[in-house]
Order: C-alpha cells, then sequence, then structure tokens
C-alpha cells in the first residue's frame, strides 16, 4: 500500500465541535495512530519503522524527550510520536518540480499544514534575489554562496546561527564549533522560547539549570504536582510513568487552567485494563487555576507550611536539610509569611479549602517531585514563579533524595542536550576555555543574541545572514509580522530542513533550502554506516541510529552539512579537522569527550543498552554549584497578571494534533475539535458576559501597557469548562497576538501564556487557513 496524497488546503475556522473528552489514549488512539502512519508511509513501512522507535539499537522518538524505560516496550511509542515518525518517514516527495510550478508568493499563501502534508524535501534549493522561484542548487553552490555573504560580513555578529531541538549532540557540538570559530556566539535556539525561565531559574537556586529527577524517582514519590503541564498532547507516554507511579502508592495534584483528558483518566494501550476497561484515574486534586497564579499559589503553600512549623508541627519543615544545605532561608521566609489569602485566592481563581487540601497532600508525603511546562515558564514572572517552586521543594528537603525533585519536562528530543553540547548564546567561561585548550583557537567571550534579540537585530539590520539548523522559526517566534518582516530585510536566509515549512516562505534577499536526512534514515559516511546520541528531559544520554533508505540520494547529515559548511567558510584558517569528523563521528565524540564534562569515555557508555546519566550534584551529591555552595532560597513578593473588564487572559497552546510548528492533522480529538484550528476556548460564563454565543466567530485583539494592539481574525468561539476568566487558542495561529517586547523578566521568554484580549464579533472567513 502506498502513502496517499496530501490532501487540498481546507478551511480551518469552521470545525466541528462536540463535547471534551475524560479519558486519553486507549483504541482510539491506537486507531488514529496507525491510520495516520499508514497514510504517509504505507502498512509495511509503518510496521517496520514503528518497532524501532526508542528501542536499543533503534532510532529516538524525533518527537517529545520524554525518557525511555530501561526495559522499552516493544511499541514504545505513542499517538504523537508515531505521527511524527509519519511525517519524517512519509513517502511524499517535495522535487524541484514542485518548486518550478509553485512560485514563493504561491506558497506562502498556503497554511502551515498544507506545506508539512507535501513530503520530504530532496534537493538542496536555492531562491536568487528577485526570482520568483526556488531552483535546484549543487550542494557546492550552495555553501559557496553563504560563504560569499559571511565572509562579506563587516563583523561575524552579523550573522545568526540558529538551532532546533532536533538536532542531534554531534551536529549540535559541531555548529557551536563552526559559529565560534567563525567568530559569534550568536548561537538562539528553541530553549530561549520554552524552557529559558527554568533554566535562569534552577540554575541560580541549585546551580544546574536542568531537572533533578529520573524515571525512578516518579515511581518512589509519594506525591507529584504536574503544573502548568499537558501530558496526554505533549508528552503522551509520561502517562505511563504517572500510572506506574500510582499503582506504587503516589498520589497526584494537577495544576492547570484547563481539565486535561489525560490527566482526568489514561486508558493505557499497552494494557488489557486500558484497551477493554477504565483505565487508571491519575488526578486526586485537580487546581483549575487562572493563568498566571502558579506562583501565588505556591507562596501561599510555603507560606502555610512556615506557619505549621511556627504553630508547632515540628515535621512541616526539614530544618536539618534547610540548616546544612541552603543559603537565605531567613530573608525568604519573612516574605513568604507576607502571602495574604484574598490576593492569592485573586490570582488564582481557586477557593480557600482547594489550597488546604494541597496542603494536607503535602505535609502527607516524604518525597515530592514537581514535574512543569509552558504553562510556568511563558509569562513575564516565570522565573519568580520557578524559584518558588524550589523554595516549595527545599522547605521539605525534596531535592537529593529518592522520589524527590524538579521535573521541567522538555520538549524537542534533544533540546537539553543541545544546550550541553554549547548551543547558548551566553556561553561559560569554562567551556570556552576548554574549546581553545582542544582546538586551538580563541571563541568570542562577548555574549550573542537569543531569539527575540536576534528578531530585533534583523529588523534593524544589524543581523544580516539567518542561519537555521532545523526548526520552523517564522512560525515559532513571536509577534508574526514584525518577524516575517524581520526576516526578509536580511541578505541570506538559509534552513537545514526535512520538510517544508513557513519559514521557507518568508526569506531574505537570497534563501537556500539545505535538506537533510532524518532520525529515521541510515547516515552512511566514509568509514561505514553512523549513529547519533541525544539527551532526554532527565539527563540520560543515548545512541540513535536510522534504518531507512533516505529519502533522496542528495541528502546530507546534520553534521557532514556542519563540516562541509566550515570548510567553505573558513577554508585554510581553521586547523580543526572537519573532513575527517563527517567521515567519522567517532571522532566528534572522542572530541566531546575532552570538551563537555560527564561525556567522559563516551564512546563506551553510549554502547551500552539505554545509555548513561549526565552528573547531576544536587541529585547525586546534594552538592550544589552555586555563587553562594548551597540551594539558595529566594524572596519575591507574589506576581500575577490582571485582565481588565470586558477583557480575558488568554494562552496559547497546542492542539493533539500538533506538535510545536507541524500541524499533523486538523483535530484535537480530547477537547471534542474536529477539522478546524481558528477556534477560541471561552468559559461559557464570561462569553455570554461578552454576549459571544457558542458557534459565533471573534477577533482576538492583545491589548499592551504601551498602548499597541496585534488582531489575530476570525475564530470560531468553543464553549469550553475553562478557569473563568481565562481562554485558550492554539499557536502558531495566535503568535501575532505576542509582541516582540512582552518577555519574561531574566529569561527573554516571550509571554505566550498571558495575553490580556478582547473578543469582537465578527463573521467567519470562508478563505480562512
Amino acid at each position: 500500500m502506498a502513502a496517499k496524497p496530501p490532501a487540498a488546503d481546507p478551511v480551518q475556522d469552521a470545525p466541528r465541535v462536540g463535547e471534551p473528552k475524560h479519558s486519553a489514549v486507549g483504541l482510539p488512539a491506537i486507531g488514529q495512530a496507525l491510520r495516520t502512519a499508514q497514510a504517509q508511509m504505507g502498512v509495511r513501512r509503518t510496521a517496520l519503522t514503528l518497532l524501532r522507535v526508542n528501542q536499543h539499537g533503534g532510532f529516538d522518538c524525533p518527537g517529545c524527550a520524554w525518557p525511555e524505560p530501561d526495559k522499552p516496550h516493544t511499541a514504545e511509542f505513542c499517538e504523537n510520536g508515531a505521527k511524527a515518525v509519519a511525517e519524517e518517514a512519509t513517502l511524499r516527495r517535495v522535487t524541484p518540480e514542485f518548486f518550478a510550478a509553485r512560485p514563493v508568493a504561491e506558497l506562502a499563501s498556503r497554511s502551515g499544514y498544507w506545506l508539512g502534508q507535501q513530503g520530504r524535501l530532496t534537493h538542496p534549493m536555492y531562491l536568487a534575489e528577485g526570482a520568483e522561484h526556488y531552483e535546484p542548487v549543487s550542494w557546492e553552490r550552495a555553501f559557496a554562496l553563504v560563504a560569499e555573504e559571511l565572509r562579506a560580513l563587516d563583523s561575524p555578529d552579523e550573522a545568526v546561527f540558529y538551532t532546533s531541538g532536533r538536532t542531534s549532540n554531534e551536529a549540535a557540538f559541531l555548529y557551536q564549533l563552526f559559529a565560534r570559530e567563525f567568530g559569534t556566539n550568536n548561537l538562539p535556539d528553541c530553549s530561549n522560547m520554552c524552557h529559558e525561565s527554568s533554566g535562569f531559574a534552577l540554575t541560580e537556586t541549585l546551580g544546574i539549570g536542568k531537572g533533578s529527577v529520573l524515571l525512578d524517582d516518579l515511581y518512589r514519590s509519594d506525591l507529584i504536582i504536574v503544573a502548568g503541564q499537558n501530558p496526554g498532547t505533549n508528552h503522551p507516554r509520561m502517562l505511563s510513568a504517572l500510572e506506574k507511579a500510582k499503582e506504587a502508592g503516589a498520589r497526584i495534584i494537577t495544576v492547570n487552567p484547563l481539565p486535561e483528558a489525560g490527566l482526568e483518566r489514561f486508558r493505557n494501550p499497552q494494557t488489557p485494563r486500558g484497551l477493554a476497561g477504565g483505565g487508571t484515574a491519575l488526578t486526586d486534586l485537580f487546581l483549575q487555576i487562572r493563568l498566571g497564579g502558579d506562583q501565588a499559589l505556591f507562596r501561599m503553600l510555603n507560606a502555610l507550611l512556615l506557619r505549621r512549623h511556627a504553630d508547632g508541627d515540628a515535621a512541616a519543615l526539614d530544618t536539618a536539610f534547610i540548616r546544612e544545605h541552603t543559603h537565605g532561608f531567613d530573608d525568604f521566609a519573612k516574605v513568604a509569611d507576607e502571602a495574604d489569602w484574598d490576593e492569592t485566592l485573586r490570582a488564582t481563581g481557586l477557593e480557600r479549602d482547594e489550597i488546604e487540601r494541597a496542603l494536607e497532600m503535602v505535609l502527607a508525603a516524604r518525597s515530592v517531585v514537581v514535574c512543569w511546562a509552558m504553562g510556568l515558564t511563558q509569562h513575564k514572572h516565570s522565573v519568580p514563579t520557578i524559584r518558588e517552586v524550589v523554595n516549595f521543594l527545599l522547605l521539605r528537603g525534596n531535592v537529593g533524595r529518592p522520589g524527590a525533585g524538579v521535573c521541567p519536562v522538555r520538549g524537542h528530543s534533544n533540546v537539553q542536550g543541545d544546550r550541553t553540547m554549547g548551543i547558548v548564546e551566553r556561553p561559560a567561561p569554562e567551556l570556552l576555555a576548554a574549546i581553545e585548550r582542544e582546538f586551538g583557537f580563541t571563541p568570542p567571550t562577548a555574549h550573542g543574541l537569543d531569539v527575540v534579540d536576534s528578531i530585533r537585530a534583523l529588523r534593524d539590520g544589524r543581523v544580516k545572514v539567518f542561519f537555521a539548523m532545523g526548526g520552523n522559526f517564522v512560525a515559532a517566534s513571536p509577534d508574526t509580522e514584525v518577524t516575517e518582516d524581520a526576516m526578509r530585510r536580511a541578505r541570506l536566509t538559509v534552513h537545514v530542513s526535512t520538510k517544508l515549512n513557513r519559514s521557507h516562505c518568508v526569506t531574505g534577499a537570497r534563501a537556500l533550502i539545505l535538506p537533510t536526512l532524518g532520525r529515521t534514515e541510515r547516515d552512511t559516511q566514509a568509514s561505514g554506516d553512523q549513529f547519533v546520541t541525544v539527551e532526554d528531559s532527565m539527563g540520560i544520554v543515548h545512541a540513535s541510529r536510522g534504518r531507512l533508505r533516505p529519502a533522496g540520494e542528495r541528502l546530507l547529515s546534520e553534521p557532514a552539512i556542519v563540516c562541509r559548511l566550515a570548510r567553505a567558510v573558513l577554508g585554510e584558517r581553521s586547523a580543526t579537522p572537519w573532513e575527517e569528523f563527517e567521515a567519522d563521528y567517532r571522532l566528534i565524540r572522542e572530541r566531546i569527550s575532552r570538551v563537555v564534562p560527564g561525556f567522559e569515555d563516551f564512546e563506551a557508555r553510549v554502547a551500552r543498552p539505554g545509555g548513561f546519566a549526565l552528573p547531576h550534584a544536587p541529585r547525586d551529591e546534594r552538592r550544589f554549584p552555586t555563587a553562594t555552595g548551597k540551594a539558595n532560597f529566594t524572596a519575591a513578593p507574589a506576581e500575577f497578571p490582571a485582565a481588565p473588564e470586558g477583557r480575558l487572559l488568554l494562552q496559547t497552546l497546542r492542539s493533539h494534533d500538533q506538535y510545536n510548528t507541524t500541524i499533523y492533522g486538523l483535530d484535537d480529538r480530547y477537547r471534542g475539535i474536529a477539522q478546524g484550528r481558528r477556534v477560541v476556548l471561552v468559559h461559557p460564563e464570561d462569553a455570554a458576559a461578552l454576549g459571544l454565543a457558542d458557534g459565533d466567530h471573534a477577533d482576538l485583539t492583545s491589548e499592551w501597557t504601551d498602548g499597541s494592539e496585534r488582531t489575530a481574525p476570525g475564530f470560531r468561539v468553543v464553549h469550553y469548562p475553562t478557569a473563568r476568566g481565562c481562554a485558550a487558542a492554539y499557536y502558531p495561529e495566535t503568535n501575532v497576538l505576542v509582541p516582540l517586547d512582552s518577555t519574561a523578566d531574566v529569561s527573554n521568554t516571550p509571554t505566550s501564556k498571558s495575553l490580556v484580549v478582547r473578543l469582537t464579533p465578527a463573521v467567519p472567513r470562508p478563505d480562512a487557513t
């Protein structure tokens, strides 16, 4: 059975709407996964490919970064993982003939969904200045064009080198090495838009900007708090871990503005109970919090713990841990004790008894894990929020012991590994010193540009070349019109990609698309078949080996692209053995082992089934490599967003048929929405107050303190059980509502989870895409 041809570009603002689901996965998920995979890959290819996902000796799922258990299930993938694999392993192809028949202006008029459905890119393509069509170009000419533009810059800092989280450790290490040998730290990546707030907060308070738990800690935990996260859509395999934790006796508190089906009840497709029975109820207490109220919630819990201890409950705090391992407790306690019930209830939208029930669950638990994702990291006060989460865990010694700790759940499958390899615009002096010792050149020390600052620099003409290793930068970034205008000001835009996306249609004066191998494909170089490595959300490094025949004869691997680019740009001035690195990835890992701490004896350790865990001092030794040498309590007043009368707080979010900006389909099965994405989810009482019936259409306009406004038109109103005063809509369609300058304090992450919006009645757009 061959792959089905892609569908036409559908209207997306007139969906079918039914009741939200109250359980996730089960037989419907299996059926949808297989239908999607077979439509893209055919029956035989589907079976051969899916059975290799997340297996020892197989390839790492190109979707999320959730870790694999020590003994993976035969089908160690989820519905969205199957969709991600199908998108990459599709039999559909985007050839030079495709581009010859479609000018860039026509492609730009298409939806991201339609672009992604066309198939795999097969040839390097070049858009000359003033041209209307991409044309095929040789690899040699493509690298020469990039070298020409880079060498013509007045400064290396006039170039930006962006990275997506799907890049392997080997490619990421080479990429940052090339950028620094070229002379810049302009290395923005997708972390800037997601967990940057987590990294800043955790580095300051614990000394390492990563999570401190392993899978076994979830299984040994007494209480797991899942805040600002929807595992059922974004990290479905996490539901299996939560189910196992429940079976071992854990209780779960869910903190979220939206009820999420997967956290209500999980129907595990790998068990008879999940397939034929009712599955497992996961959440013991659902706190339906207002957007941005999480800091106020954890601050009140902290105040209540302090008050319990002051009232004579000695077990409320772990005073020995606080005394021996922490700094700043007195200042923190003084500010925390000022937490006010009226302010807390206004910020959170919760009832007092709900918070007190959560407190009793905390006091009954010896070991607590807090998991979070974008619901905590994309607010103006995200860094203080995550600091408050750390305060909460430190009070009862819940860092550095089994079953306890911080668990920021990452998205892309190697976004954490990219950072570990040096993809960071603010490099540590130790990293730069190690690079200089190993490679004999002096890297630049000035801080580079993150995502938001890169867009500003492109807008202002301070950056002239934009190079992206994967991703869909235009669609992923905030302030869509400003971002697109900024990209068009570049002299050259380059995208290393497997699939067509919006960023290929919004170009500089000249543009290149460089097609690359995917995770599923065999990577053969001069020394033979290669493998690459990735780091998951819990700091486990393991190998990934593709097996499929490449989608085209002209595809290059990401490491090969970086090596050839470096040779073309740096020429004889570079003593780095780029040609040898391309030929044998073992040589890359050998250098990584000498530059990046924790990777000693890399080749032998990654050969073990399941790979190896990177060291984590707070977890492994209760040692905290902070400025004080201890875990730091922090003191801060509560912050939270507020919407004026007649306005709502809006969060952008994914549908179930979506992974970041990749749209697999137009359904959001668990939320009861089918065949449409231009929807806004509004509580029925809020909608009534605004005069909007279910099925009406509205324009969404964000309002900002500087008086500016941005509008996303033509959204179908869906009455939905959200938190009162809050609404939700899908991105990237609503990225236009987020101003470039609205970012989190400290981390500079776009504030996509707390937009003040008004809804204005509108008529549906029959041509909406």
